[in-house]
């Protein structure tokens, strides 16, 4: 597996953070990218997708949970069973379904299930050679790990990687055993981020590709979970200790600068 560069961290960080901003606040920030936005059955932005003319990549933005909705599906944490062709899946129940919600682009009525809508964006893109990322936030992470596996089985389907932040475990050991992208998927947790342990349901969920946690200055690559999770607790015991370092003194150096 490639390690995933400094650039590419960021970008698709800055993305998944310019999907939670109104449109108003995009103009800007997107201008220079040719996109589509699909909206959700409330007619909220939910997935947008990025490209530019003279580039090869293709980028699909899955914002993380923004209204009631998408919390209640969140909960729904029993496992879905099925088949896709030859492989055997157990996947979240709640997350397989917000890829079935209607969805809808800003200059049509027609509905369409949010994943069909997605891959009928892409198809297009892939013909003019075009490799796709998926990338999210939070349930978006989550999402579009789930799309990801699904859309690499088409023909002639080339991607990129899956770069996910903050995101909880989508599917349990079947779902770990056949999917297909663990190569090319990076799983970015930050410090004590909760959201990443969810489900709490140990053995029974399970988490897919390489993960890299970014904790107290250092990046700690496939860290076991239970390890993660002492590690953790730990640092919120170590907390009122550690800020009188003075290594955090020094990292607080550029406040004077802006004075």
């Amino acid at each position: 597996m490639k390690r995933l560069k400094r650039y590419a961290y960021e970008k698709y960080a800055i993305l998944c953070q310019l999907a939670y901003l109104k449109d108003s606040e995009l103009i800007a920030d997107f201008g220079h990218f040719e996109q589509v936005e699909i909206l959700d059955r409330f007619h909220k932005s939910c997935v947008r997708i990025v490209w530019q003319k003279h580039k090869k990549e293709v980028v699909v933005v899955f914002r993380g949970s923004h209204n009631v909705y998408d919390w209640l599906f969140n909960l729904c944490a029993f496992k879905k069973r099925y088949r896709d062709q030859n492989r055997k899946f157990d996947i979240h129940w709640g997350m397989h379904n917000l890829l079935k919600q209607p969805s809808f682009v800003s200059d049509s009525s027609e509905k369409l299930p949010l994943g069909i809508r997605i891959q009928n964006v892409l198809i297009p893109l892939m013909k003019e050679g075009k490799r796709v990322t998926f990338t999210g936030h939070s349930t978006g992470g989550s999402l579009a790990v789930l799309f990801a596996d699904r859309f690499y089985q088409l023909p002639n389907v080339k991607v990129k990687r899956v770069v996910t932040f903050g995101q909880p475990s989508c599917g349990g050991q079947l779902f770990y055993r056949n999917y297909s992208l663990h190569h090319k998927t990076y799983r970015i947790c930050c410090d004590v981020d909760i959201v990443t342990f969810l489900p709490p349901l140990p053995f029974i969920y399970r988490h897919v590709g390489k993960s890299l946690w970014l904790h107290e200055g250092v990046m700690f690559e496939n860290i076991s979970p239970s390890k993660r999770l002492w590690l953790s607790i730990k640092s919120w015991l170590l907390r009122p200790i550690t800020y009188h370092y003075m290594q955090k003194y020094i990292r607080n150096k550029s406040l004077f600068d802006e004075r």
